[in-house]
């Protein structure tokens, strides 16, 4: 659980860094004490920004992966919040609740806290949902796009170049950046091929973990896992460099 992670020997090291670089913050003994103080009362407390602003500095300075698992557990209640908001995007919760915990993982990692040090909790939240549903927009969009040039097909129509919609073309632009993404990392090492084919496969053409473990013949909990692990291998290495 990820409550144990946190309570674990590593990230009880990143406490006693935020201790030594931030003494203010010494009061809380234990990540427990983090967490419990950032999900009381409200998100507009300056107290609560002012932490979040130096955990936030800690992960830019050393970009221990962990850093990031602490601020999974400190927001969980408003992922899940935005996970029950959202049902109606995806037929698949769980693929859903991946796909949001993977997009705040990403907006985390992108946080410059040199434009923005006010309302830090609302911008985290915000943002995610945001580039959420920016994902899912290309996923429906590209969809239909399929949809359409089947029935066009079938109608014996012919789809030209320049009807194609503006939408479909980034669709497909984000598409090649993430496959040359997830490509480098297989041949870096860091992910196998099948990890590669699976990151391709639910990640940028949208099919869900169970459809894909089917149509390949694998577990669907092992599929699951193994892109767990991989997307980790990723974004640890993404975030040392």
């Amino acid at each position: 659980m990820i409550e144990d992670e946190v309570a674990g020997p590593e990230c009880n090291e990143l406490l006693r860094k935020l201790h030594a670089h931030a003494p203010q913050w010494s009061e809380y003994a234990t990540w427990a004490e983090v967490v419990a103080f950032m999900r009381r009362g409200t998100s507009l407390d300056s107290r609560k920004n002012a932490l979040l602003e130096a955990i936030l500095y800690e992960y830019r300075v050393d970009r221990n992966a962990r850093w990031s698992t602490v601020l999974l557990l400190i927001f969980w209640p408003g992922l899940e919040s935005l996970h029950r908001r959202k049902l109606s995007w995806d037929a698949d919760e769980d693929e859903l609740w991946q796909n949001i915990v993977w997009t705040f993982l990403k907006v985390l990692f992108r946080m410059d806290l040199d434009k923005r040090r006010h309302r830090l909790v609302q911008k985290i939240v915000n943002d995610t949902a945001h580039h959420l549903h920016d994902e899912y927009l290309r996923r429906w969009r590209y969809a239909e796009h399929e949809t359409q040039t089947d029935l066009e097909s079938l109608d014996g129509f012919a789809v030209r170049p320049d009807v194609i919609d503006d939408a479909v073309l980034d669709a497909r632009e984000h598409q090649d950046e993430s496959v040359h993404r997830f490509r480098r990392h297989w041949e870096g090492g860091r992910i196998s091929e099948a990890d590669f084919h699976l990151l391709v496969g639910t990640r940028v053409y949208g099919k869900r973990v169970a459809q894909y473990a089917r149509e390949t013949g694998l577990n669907y909990q092992v599929a699951k896992k193994r892109r767990q692990r991989a997307e980790a291998a990723i974004r640890s290495h993404e975030e040392a460099r």
